[in-house]
């Protein structure tokens, strides 16, 4: 059936326990997983003559630290569980994307991911990234709630 699930991760509880149940989900079909994180792209903020924020240096640091605290939980479950596991961060402004290109790029036949939950005006606003990815994949799609 699947070989090869992709475990997108924004570092969320959410996130945490659809990484548990994927990496279950895993070793239970004999699957390997890929972790991945995206990174939003550096944008320089402008307040009439001032320039806001860190350099883009100090944000590619810390983002990076981010994404490997992050890839860490997926990495030492899967170590857990005896499941081959590699990981991988991205930069892309939309997530989705971002996950989708990883899945396409590193050949995985699913993607497990969280769904926040997410209603009304706060879904509306903050749009959905399973939705997205749901919308775009050509890959199905398991999705935890």
């Amino acid at each position: 059936m699947f070989k090869h699930i992709l475990l997108p991760t924004d570092g969320s509880l959410a996130s945490e326990i659809s990484i548990q149940q994927g990496v279950r989900l895993a070793k239970e079909i004999n699957a390997r997983v890929t972790g991945v994180y995206i990174i939003p792209a550096y944008h320089v903020m402008v307040d009439q003559n001032a320039m806001l924020g860190d350099s883009e240096e100090q944000v590619d640091i810390e983002s990076t630290a981010l994404a490997l605290q992050f890839l860490e939980v997926i990495e030492r479950e899967a170590r857990r569980a005896g499941v081959q596991c590699d990981s991988v961060h991205a930069i892309n402004d939309r997530p989705y994307e971002g996950i989708l290109k990883m899945a396409d790029d590193k050949g995985c036949d699913l993607i497990a991911m969280a769904s926040h939950g997410r209603t009304g005006a706060r879904a509306l606003l903050m749009g959905s990234q399973t939705l997205k990815v749901l919308t775009h994949s050509k890959v199905p799609v398991l999705v935890f709630r």
